[in-house]
């Protein structure tokens, strides 16, 4: 539940970006400053929460991160003014970054190898019902109250999710007396990391089969975030004439097929004993998707629905670099490797976000922007989509299982 909020607080500026820039008088590169300050923390907690969930538990890391969320969702919700509401979402930003890793974590330590990839997928469809309410219920809900009153609820929410997690939550079987997956499948246990922060983090980056990884993410996540996250739903309105509130629908669809495709995706991957094939496949599939966006030309309400589907579904590729990640490096490390890798994916719309708000703001001559003005801005995330596509054919294929020893 706490990392539906995750989820929920990386989109929600799409939705309300015009209530955003009406509240704090702010350009398109102000607004994707704002958006992207989540990103900008996320992106540099990506490595320490690795760390922390390798040495501290994952327990402890995510009943800290959900105060500090609701600490930073209730001061967005009350700031007065740009300064303020960077802050919050700083504050948000750095509350939910430690959120997906200790699950990938827990994930690890709660289940067999060969199920990694599928409660990934899970994980993924339990997330994005986040994403899903910072779409159109988000806009039908703030055209109702104030999008002020959402954040200010949706922070009491996250405090009391995290005395929720320190209660019922545990970082694996041996605390409550129960046998470890190894045990049950009856294989010797793996190294515990002891603490050892500086080794786990030194071999994760000295290791090659690490990096394809990251740019994987860097270029695919990194520009379906900056996307989905805050201008896809400006692109609809105006340059194809759409309400917020059916752009908004778009991005919902989106989402609720990335959500779906990632459970069947990981479920298929560790049926199948494969992880690269189907991120190629379906890698490629989302860089084709751009080509209609960047053509700028009238589509039919049925074409760009079906185009936003295949958006969310293709992306789902992605999903399995973590599981690689974690094959490649030492067990012990799951959560360090997972991390950097991570990394690569907050990254990208850190960087993305507002240099897609300059490019709108150098490009337009008016308060709304052009179809051109949106083909040239649009141009950036179709490279980098295209560029992380690229990189999984560097990728290597695990066949399910951790491979450390062997590629040592």
């Amino acid at each position: 539940m706490a990392f539906v909020l995750a989820f929920f607080h990386r989109l929600a500026p799409g939705a309300i970006a015009g209530e955003l820039q009406q509240a704090f008088g702010t350009s398109s590169a102000s607004l994707g400053l704002l958006a992207a300050t989540y990103f900008y923390v996320y992106f540099a907690m990506q490595v320490p929460s690795g760390i922390l969930a390798d040495t501290l538990g994952p327990r402890r890391l995510f009943t800290a991160g959900a105060l500090v969320a609701g600490a930073g969702s209730v001061l967005f919700g009350l700031a007065p003014d740009l300064g303020l509401a960077m802050l919050g979402r700083f504050l948000v930003g750095l509350g939910v970054s430690v959120a997906f890793i200790s699950v990938l974590k827990l994930n690890a330590a709660w289940f067999r190898e060969r199920q990694f990839a599928t409660m990934t997928g899970l994980l993924m469809l339990i997330g994005n019902m986040g994403g899903l309410l910072s779409a159109a219920p988000l806009a039908w809900v703030v055209a109702q109250t104030s999008w002020r009153h959402v954040f200010l609820a949706t922070g009491a929410i996250s405090i009391l999710l995290a005395v929720l997690t320190w209660l019922f939550l545990r970082d694996n079987p041996r605390e409550l007396g129960l046998p470890s997956m190894q045990q049950l499948e009856g294989k010797p246990e793996y190294p515990a990391a002891n603490g050892n922060w500086r080794e786990a983090l030194k071999t994760v980056l000295a290791n090659p089969r690490t990096w394809p990884g990251f740019l994987t993410h860097f270029g695919q996540i990194g520009g379906y975030l900056s996307w989905g996250g805050l201008w896809a739903i400006p692109y609809l309105h105006e340059a194809h004439g759409m309400t917020r509130q059916l752009a908004a629908w778009h991005t919902s669809l989106m989402i609720v097929c990335f959500a779906l495709a990632s459970l069947a995706v990981g479920a298929l991957s560790d049926r199948i004993g494969r992880r690269t094939p189907l991120m190629r496949v379906l890698g490629g599939v989302y860089v084709l998707c751009w080509l209609p966006l960047l053509w700028g030309g009238p589509l039919p309400l049925a074409a760009t629905l079906a185009l936003f589907a295949l958006m969310g579904t293709s992306i789902s590729g992605t999903t399995l670099v973590w599981a690689c990640a974690k094959e490649v490096n030492p067990p012990a490390f799951s959560g360090t490797s997972t991390s950097v890798v991570n990394t690569g994916g907050f990254l990208g719309p850190a960087l993305l976000q507002p240099v897609v708000g300059l490019v709108l703001d150098l490009s337009s001559r008016g308060a709304a922007h052009s179809t051109d003005d949106w083909r040239r801005a649009l141009a950036v995330l179709f490279v980098f989509a295209l560029f992380g596509w690229l990189c999984t054919f560097m990728i290597t294929e695990t066949r399910c299982r951790n491979i450390y020893r062997e590629q040592a």
